[in-house]
C-alpha cells in the first residue's frame, strides 16, 4: 500500500475558526461512498485536483475542536488529507451489481474505504482528518475504485457531493460548479425555539445511547431484509400522473406509491402498522439567505413530520400531503422556530452523549431522498455514464432514494436511464414476498389498478 499526505495547493484557511450550529452536531457519524471507474485514474492529476479543491474548500482541511465546554469549532488549519493506494490482485472484477445501496451488515464496501475515525473527535486528539480518500486498483479487470470518507460534522450529503464534484471537475480541467462554498452559518438562540414542536421531533427528543442504537439496529437487521426497487423514468412519469400530475413531484409520487403498496397489501387491517404520515429529511438551502444560502457547507437538512394522510389508501392523497409538507418547509417563518428547536435538542443530545433515534416509529416512514443529485454523474472524472456509485445504510421503513447507476452487462455499457430511480429500505422478512409480488403485478399492468 502506498500513501500520501496532500495539502492545499495554497493555504487559504489561515486558522480561521467556524463555530458550528447545534444542527451540525452529527459528531459520531460519517458519510462513506465508493465510486467505481472502468479504467485508470491518473494519480498526479488527482493529487493536483485534490490540493486545488482544498484551497477552495479550506473547511475540509480543518480540525474539529471543542471550545469552552459547549462550543464546537472547525478550525481551518490547512492540514493535509491522507490518500492511500492499494493494488488488489485477488478480485477478477468489481464484485457488486448496479444497485446503489448495499447492505451494511455485509460490509462489502469496507475494504475500499479509509474511514474517518469519528470516535476521536470528542476525545483528547484534534489530529483526526475530517476527510479521507482511498484508491484501489483492481489489477485483473483494470478498474479503479475511489473510496471517500467524510465526517458528518463537515456537512450533509449535498455539501459532500459538491466537494467531490469540485475535485472531479478540476481533474478534468473544468471550472467548479456554482455556487461557491459558504462556510459561515447562522447560530440559533434558545429563545428562538418553540416547545410546542418537540412532540413532532421524536427522533431527537427520544435520542438513545450508542449501545441502545446498536442493539436496536441488530434487532431490526434480524427481522428485516433490505429491498432495492428500481423504477424506470417511464414508470415514474406514470406514477406522477396518477398521483396528481404537475402539482406533485416524481419524488412525492414515488414515496406515495411505496406507502400505498404497504398499506394496501401488508398493513390494511393493522392499525398499529398502517402508514399515516412521513418523516422527511428536507434540504433547506435557498429558503432564505439569513437561514442558509445555496452554497452553504453545513448540515442544512431537517427532519419534518407530515400531517396524517386524508386517505391512507389513495396515491394522490398521500402524495399531496407530502407536497404540502415540503411547501410548508420552504416558508422561512415556519422554518426558523423548527430549526431553532432542532438545534436545541441536538445540543442537548450531544451533552447527554446520545444519538439520533432513526428507528421506525408507529405509523410512520422516514424518507431520505437524493433523487435531485446525480452522484455517479457529478463525480465521474470524465468517465461519462461509466462511473458507478455505492453507499450503505438503511433501516426498517427508512426509504433512501438515488438515481440509477449505469449498467455494465459484462461486455458493454447499457444506455443509462437518467430519469430512473432506486429506492431501498428495510422490510419485514415475512412481508417481503407479498410486497414484491404486488409491485411486480403493478409494473406488469402499468399501474392501471393503483388506487388514485
Amino acid at each position: 500500500m502506498t500513501n500520501w499526505l496532500v495539502p492545499p495547493s495554497l493555504p487559504t484557511g489561515n486558522s480561521r475558526r467556524i463555530e458550528l450550529a447545534g444542527i451540525d452536531l452529527w459528531i459520531v457519524s460519517h458519510i462513506n461512498n465508493v465510486f467505481v471507474y472502468p479504467s485508470e485514474l491518473n494519480i498526479d492529476r488527482l493529487m493536483d485536483a485534490l490540493g486545488r479543491a482544498l484551497s477552495l474548500w479550506p473547511f475540509i482541511a480543518g480540525r474539529f475542536l471543542l471550545f469552552d465546554g459547549d462550543r464546537y469549532i472547525i478550525e481551518m488549519s490547512d492540514n493535509a488529507i491522507p490518500v492511500f493506494l492499494t493494488e488488489n490482485t485477488d478480485l477478477v472484477k468489481w464484485p457488486l451489481d448496479s444497485n446503489v445501496l448495499v447492505e451494511l451488515t455485509q460490509t462489502p464496501l469496507q475494504p475500499f474505504l479509509d474511514e474517518v475515525e469519528v470516535t476521536k473527535l470528542l476525545g483528547d486528539s484534534n489530529d483526526e482528518p475530517l476527510f479521507r480518500l482511498k484508491l484501489t486498483h483492481l489489477v485483473q479487470s483494470g478498474e479503479w475504485v475511489l473510496g471517500t470518507s467524510w465526517a458528518h460534522v463537515l456537512g450533509d450529503g449535498t455539501a459532500c457531493l459538491n466537494f467531490l464534484s469540485t475535485i472531479s471537475r478540476l481533474y478534468q480541467q473544468m471550472e467548479p460548479l456554482e455556487p461557491l462554498p459558504v462556510f459561515e452559518r447562522r447560530l440559533w438562540r434558545e429563545d428562538e425555539d418553540d416547545q410546542s414542536l418537540v412532540p413532532m421531533m421524536k427522533q431527537l427528543s427520544d435520542a438513545r445511547s450508542s449501545g441502545e442504537i446498536a442493539k436496536n439496529y441488530m434487532v431490526d437487521q434480524a427481522t428485516h431484509d433490505q429491498l432495492n426497487m428500481c423504477f424506470s423514468s417511464e414508470q415514474l412519469a406514470k406514477l406522477r400522473t396518477l398521483a396528481g400530475g404537475n402539482i406533485v413531484t416524481i419524488q412525492d409520487a414515488l414515496t406515495a406509491y411505496i406507502i400505498l403498496t404497504f398499506n394496501t397489501h401488508c398493513f390494511r387491517n393493522d392499525a398499529q402498522c398502517i402508514i399515516l404520515r412521513t418523516n422527511t429529511i428536507i434540504n433547506f438551502r435557498g429558503v432564505s439567505e439569513s437561514i442558509a444560502p445555496r452554497g452553504l457547507v453545513a448540515n442544512a437538512v431537517v427532519m419534518m413530520l407530515s400531517d396524517d394522510f386524508d386517505d391512507a389508501l389513495s396515491l394522490s392523497s398521500i402524495a399531496k400531503t407530502i407536497r404540502r409538507l415540503v411547501i410548508r418547509s420552504r416558508d422561512a417563518k415556519f422554518l426558523e422556530p423548527w430549526l431553532a428547536t432542532t438545534d436545541r435538542l441536538m445540543r442537548q443530545m450531544v451533552r447527554d452523549d446520545r444519538q439520533i433515534n432513526l428507528r421506525q416509529f408507529p405509523n410512520e416512514v422516514m424518507v431520505n431522498s437524493a433523487l435531485r443529485y446525480d452522484w455517479a454523474g457529478l463525480v465521474d472524472f470524465g468517465y461519462r455514464d461509466k462511473c458507478r456509485f455505492y453507499t450503505a445504510g438503511t433501516n426498517a421503513l427508512y426509504l433512501r432514494v438515488f438515481r440509477l447507476n449505469p449498467v455494465y452487462d459484462g461486455a458493454q455499457w447499457i444506455g443509462r436511464d437518467r430519469g430512473g430511480a432506486e429506492v431501498s429500505f428495510g422490510i419485514q422478512k415475512d412481508m417481503k414476498e407479498k410486497f414484491v409480488s404486488a409491485w411486480q403485478q403493478d409494473v406488469s399492468e402499468n399501474f392501471v389498478n393503483v388506487k388514485k
